[in-house]
């Protein structure tokens, strides 16, 4: 068994500590712009390590058929007291799933797959990026975001984390709620078109928000801030700063 990450144990504290603060709404708020444009017109999606669905209730809510799956079932529970309060525990568009990544075995039936926050917490991120272009269909969409190891030293820095940047980032005692392992977004870009996914689309998530010196305009200023993302989250230098990375990838279909 391999040591991915998962919630079971903590699923309230996990949903809390991200949709409970600014950061949370805002990261959803702005993976849902980029997702925006794909979502014209109907889909099949599957969500992997949809967690609490949150994004598969809003995806769900526009009309799509949406798959979610977790490896937890604790958040899973989540995500259906989630659906009862929006009135969508018994529609016909969403299907809930207890599995692991490794074990989905349709995945070439989506138009779309959706991983968000997920590649940080596991063992062997590269290796599931690599299963999922592998069972995608041709033609079909990937939206992955993941924490950005390049702002996350940029952060470190800012705070005068010295002697933990100089560990490579990493402690002895991993706190349960922290990524095991940020990834750094270019990396990542290349290894994606190392494979043959095409970037359709690429955002910083948080470019603004977790570097603000006065945290209370966090709140006070949220409106403000949120614009000031959407300007210029998918402009460099800023969108490399995004405390998570945001990518909309597609396979190509063979000519």
């Amino acid at each position: 068994m391999n040591n991915d990450r998962i919630f079971d144990g903590i699923a309230e504290k996990f949903s809390n500590n991200i949709y409970g603060t600014t950061k949370g709404k805002l990261r959803h708020t702005l993976l849902c712009d980029v997702l925006a444009p794909y979502l014209d017109k109907p889909v099949r999606a599957i969500e992997i390590g949809g967690g609490t669905g949150v994004m598969t209730a809003h995806i769900a809510s526009l009309g799509h058929s949406v798959v979610l799956t977790d490896a937890s079932k604790d958040v899973l529970m989540q995500a259906s007291s989630l659906f009862e309060s929006m009135d969508l525990a018994n529609v016909d568009n969403i299907e809930v799933r207890h599995q692991y990544l490794q074990s989905i075995e349709d995945l070439a039936e989506f138009d779309l797959v959706i991983c968000h926050a997920v590649l940080e917490w596991l063992d062997a991120p590269f290796e599931a990026i690599d299963f999922i272009y592998q069972n995608m269909k041709q033609g079909a969409r990937l939206s992955l975001s993941f924490f950005n190891q390049d702002a996350n030293l940029f952060a470190n820095a800012i705070y005068g984390n010295f002697d933990y940047i100089a560990k490579g980032m990493k402690v002895k005692k991993q706190v349960r709620l922290n990524p095991k392992q940020p990834l750094s977004a270019i990396r990542v870009v290349e290894h994606c078109e190392s494979l043959g996914f095409t970037v359709l689309d690429k955002a910083g998530i948080r470019c603004f928000h977790d570097y603000m010196r006065d945290i209370s305009h966090q709140n006070s200023k949220f409106d403000d801030l949120l614009a000031l993302e959407r300007q210029y989250h998918k402009q460099a230098p800023y969108l490399w700063l995004g405390k998570y990375f945001q990518l909309i990838l597609e396979k190509a279909l063979n000519e």
